[in-house]
């Protein structure tokens, strides 16, 4: 019994933390990844009410059972044009905490793929150069089967801050 005790306690001391689940997606033939712990659901491509005057990578706001989500086409945030539609096309909605206020915004994606486990020693700093899109949008960059899966820092793409200096919706 005493051996069973510490069984269970070199068990609980493993740091199960370690491995984190990511969502990876599709954006302009590209594969990106976001932790899923900010992530609420994920919705099919739908009904989106236009704003006036705002960035072209805001695409609308979506009505959100009674709530206004504004929606972000990451493409166009990323300066790569904007998603084209498709019937893969789908709303990935996103939880961004900023000076301890949630908002909760959705962002565009081509297509979701799967959710994978990807532990920290497969995780490399991102790339100072060459990246496609703002060195400061990259959290790392992830290796999984032999390629690299660009990991998001969601609080940077989708920064309330920032976004907060756009027009009010």
């Amino acid at each position: 019994m005493n051996t069973l005790t510490k069984a269970e306690e070199a068990v609980s001391q493993v740091d199960t933390s370690e491995i984190q689940q990511y969502l990876t997606f599709m954006l302009t033939g590209e594969t990106y990844a976001i932790g899923i712990l900010g992530i609420k659901e994920i919705i099919e491509y739908g009904q989106l009410t236009e704003v006036p005057n705002m960035p072209s990578f805001i695409r609308g706001v979506i009505n959100l059972r009674g709530a206004v989500v504004p929606v972000v086409d990451l493409a166009a945030r990323f300066n790569k044009g904007t998603t084209a539609l498709t019937r893969r096309t789908c709303i990935v909605i996103i939880e961004v905490i900023s000076a301890n206020e949630q908002q909760v915004i959705g962002v565009m994606v081509d297509a979701v793929n799967e959710v994978l486990e990807i532990s920290p020693s497969e995780i490399e700093p991102p790339p100072s150069f060459g990246a496609k899109i703002r060195a400061d949008f990259i959290a790392g960059m992830g290796k999984v089967d032999g390629r690299f899966i660009i990991m998001l820092d969601v609080d940077k793409v989708l920064s309330v801050d920032e976004l907060a200096q756009l027009p009010a919706l």
